[in-house]
């Protein structure tokens, strides 16, 4: 493979990053402290390669932020429950495996992620729509530019690269600067 192409992927990456609109990552902080402050929980989730991001980012947001002396932020990626997503595809839909975990899980001021490359996977539509209409704030890390998700959600993190792979790797960068950040701001609380 010619190396050229590498220097194409990891300019297009750095361009993707150079784009990410910082007011728009200050607002997503600003909504995780006040789902914090006010002891909600944070529900993750997406398919495929967004569903490891979802379990790697709820892993992250519960251990990561940890500070003596303060509460620990309540994190959880419905992707990584299996028997759940596996019962109610088989079951109910494969449309349903995230809002059906919300039905028992979301309580008013809890906050949903959900992580889509294209903005339309629609179980990941349903579950925001769910959340939003039961009380909880919502949240999408977006590719694509932002399909269905950006006009449905509170805070819309987005990039208009259509590739899977750097819309991957910007959603991972999105849960550790978020991580960080969110870190900084309970220890300075």
């Amino acid at each position: 493979m010619p190396i050229a192409f590498f220097d194409e992927y990891l300019a297009a990456l750095k361009a993707d990053i150079d784009l990410l609109d910082r007011r728009v990552l200050q607002q997503a902080l600003d909504l995780m402290f006040k789902v914090y402050q006010a002891g909600g929980q944070i529900f993750f989730f997406g398919n495929g390669g967004s569903a490891s991001t979802a379990t790697h980012a709820a892993a992250d947001f519960a251990k990561w932020t940890i500070t003596e002396g303060k509460p620990r932020v309540r994190a959880l990626s419905l992707s990584a429950n299996m028997a759940a997503v596996t019962a109610f595809g088989n079951d109910v839909s494969y449309d349903a495996i995230f809002v059906e975990q919300l039905k028992n899980l979301l309580r008013p001021g809890d906050l949903a992620v959900g992580i889509s490359a294209s903005g339309n996977s629609p179980n990941v539509l349903e579950a925001i729509r769910y959340a939003r209409d039961h009380g909880g704030r919502t949240m999408g890390w977006i590719g694509f530019g932002g399909g269905k998700l950006a006009g449905m959600v509170d805070v819309a993190i987005g990039l208009d690269d259509r590739s899977y792979g750097r819309a991957e790797d910007v959603h991972m960068i999105l849960d550790h600067v978020l991580v960080e950040a969110l870190r900084q701001r309970i220890a300075e609380s």
